[in-house]
């Protein structure tokens, strides 16, 4: 593969970029006892992007053959030049950077490759039956297993040559618990860059049911949490989610440009000087199985730790070389394609706030009265850092004790008003949202997480 590309860029007039893509995906759903489905599918093509007189040129074709990729590269010219007379806006260049040239490896799919689809399967069916089989009060019960194996070739005719593999699986499982009317949901995932043995290493199938089962049926009899602005210590997946989806969007170079709530804001205090902010490709806080973990961009341009608040302050947006030209700084190598057919995008990949130096006990000792928050739920935050995010489990602290349970509690606030209110960031680190995917037109596996932090934020309740 890599020759056709490279032959057909080394004799192409202009500015062209081939990403060439296969992709294999399992995918097991299992509900209400039934294996709903238990699908795989093998995806591959070309993309070819070209820049013409200033503007973009795609084309793409579900082909390997020399031909079908040189025809690809044709269109894409053909379409840059007959969308160029409508363009009131015009791509001045691309931003110069060192480009990936070699074979990069992230994941373990020979661990996935070791395992049957029966045995894939299995540990969906035996997670759906024992959360069925845990109580009376289950109404129904969800598991689901899914696999990506991902290589791409990038070559491009400033010096980009890359052959990628990557290797993503995830676990998910779900329940719902009845009383009569009363209807109560618990849900975990997990989502890794790696095999079984990654996927897994925190808790196992059967520790994942048993922790949704038991909550969903505690929620059943646990009383609604007030509502109101509170004092709360929210867990790493809490954090992760509001560091991805209230900042991240935000910092988003296209989103900047469009006036987002970050713009024009670099340099300036936009945190408490707690909390340092990173968004980063390669393996980062000793997990090299992030779920987001990237090497090479799909521009071919090499990834690292970008710093986007630094001890508060705002210290860069995520680019792609578009971007990085109109703001005069390196690529920080967010763009990103789902597959052959789509254009690359600026986008996250791991997003974290750094841990502190407080251990969590003394974190929740601090509070006098306020809530522990664990768990994200269903949720939305926009362009101006504002959110609203459900939250599964609510703990009531009372001087400094961990008490009851609580249900139906959600938080909301501005994002960066939120950050600048931290006031302990403990000294812990976990992953938490490397299950699904995030969607900006196209989907994007990512991941996000952090410490524990104390905030204030305004809860919702009954």
């Amino acid at each position: 593969m890599r020759d056709v590309l490279q032959d057909i860029v080394a004799n192409h007039a202009g500015w062209l970029e081939l990403r060439a893509h296969e992709r294999r995906a399992l995918s097991v759903l299992v509900r209400k006892g039934v294996v709903e489905s238990a699908a795989f599918r093998t995806v591959s093509g070309v993309g070819a992007r070209v820049l013409v007189d200033g503007t973009w040129g795609f084309s793409s074709a579900a082909s390997f053959e020399r031909a079908d990729v040189a025809r690809a590269a044709h269109d894409a010219v053909a379409a840059a030049r007959a969308s160029s007379a409508g363009r009131s806006r015009r791509v001045a260049r691309l931003q110069d950077c060192a480009l990936a040239v070699g074979d990069f490896r992230t994941g373990d799919a020979a661990d996935l490759a070791a395992r049957s689809t029966e045995e894939k399967t299995a540990l969906a069916v035996g997670a759906e039956a024992r959360i069925r089989a845990s109580s009376a009060a289950i109404r129904s019960a969800s598991a689901r297993y899914s696999e990506i194996v991902d290589r791409k070739w990038i070559v491009s005719t400033d010096g980009a040559d890359a052959h990628i593999e990557d290797t993503k699986a995830e676990f998910a499982v779900g329940a719902v618990a009845g009383e009569g009317d009363e209807m109560t949901t618990a849900f975990r995932g997990v989502g890794v860059t790696g095999g079984l043995r990654d996927l897994f290493a925190a808790a196992t199938a059967d520790e994942m049911a048993d922790h949704v089962a038991r909550i969903a049926v505690d929620l059943l009899s646990a009383p609604y949490a007030p509502g109101g602005p509170a004092t709360v210590v929210l867990d790493p997946e809490l954090v992760g989610l509001l560091a991805h989806e209230a900042i991240g969007h935000t910092v988003e170079a296209d989103f900047v440009q469009s006036g987002s709530a970050a713009s024009g804001r670099l340099g300036k205090k936009v945190a408490s000087e707690l909390v340092t902010l990173v968004d980063s490709g390669p393996a980062v806080i000793g997990a090299p199985t992030a779920g987001g973990v990237l090497l090479v961009d799909d521009e071919g341009v090499l990834t690292g730790r970008t710093v986007i608040i630094d001890r508060g302050v705002l210290a860069s947006y995520l680019h792609d070389r578009e971007s990085a030209a109109v703001f005069g700084v390196p690529p920080t190598g967010n763009a990103r394609a789902w597959q052959y057919d789509d254009e690359p995008l600026i986008r996250m990949r791991n997003t974290y706030v750094e841990p502190g130096a407080t251990p969590l006990d003394e974190v929740i000792g601090s509070v006098r009265e306020g809530l522990l928050l664990r768990g994200a739920g269903s949720g939305q935050a926009d362009a101006n850092a504002e959110f609203m995010f459900g939250v599964q489990e609510a703990y009531e602290i009372r001087d400094g004790k961990v008490g009851r349970l609580l249900r139906g509690a959600t938080i909301s606030g501005d994002a960066f008003e939120v950050l600048s209110g931290i006031d302990i960031v403990s000294s812990g680190f976990e992953w938490g949202i490397g299950s699904g995917a995030c969607g900006k037109g196209q989907e994007a596996k990512v991941d996000g997480g952090g410490p524990h932090v104390r905030c204030r934020v305004v809860v919702g309740g009954r």
